[in-house]
């Protein structure tokens, strides 16, 4: 039988991966967008602000992305405090 951070961890591997996409997303158009904006170019990168905000032009999902981001994100800190919490170990007799 597995221990309570043993599920943990496995929640937490698992959706990881399926995680970083969205994430790595918005942290690289955000963060790009914002130096073009600062060097006076925000016109001609108006496609990062759309892949920023979720406009893809397959899926439209500007509602909900930022939603999405920020469940995943607390998936994500919630399955990694749960690692760390010392849980007590289960005696067999």
């Amino acid at each position: 039988m597995a221990t309570q951070q043993t599920r943990w961890r496995q929640l937490h591997r698992t959706l990881a991966p399926i995680m970083v996409l969205p994430i790595l997303l918005t942290l690289i158009t955000g963060s790009l967008f914002q130096i073009a904006d600062l060097a006076g170019q925000k016109n001609n990168f108006r496609l990062l602000l759309a892949l920023h905000k979720g406009h893809w032009r397959i899926l439209h999902v500007e509602a909900m992305y930022p939603f999405l981001n920020a469940l995943g994100l607390l998936v994500m800190a919630v399955t990694g405090i749960g690692m760390c919490l010392p849980f007590p170990s289960a005696k067999y007799s």
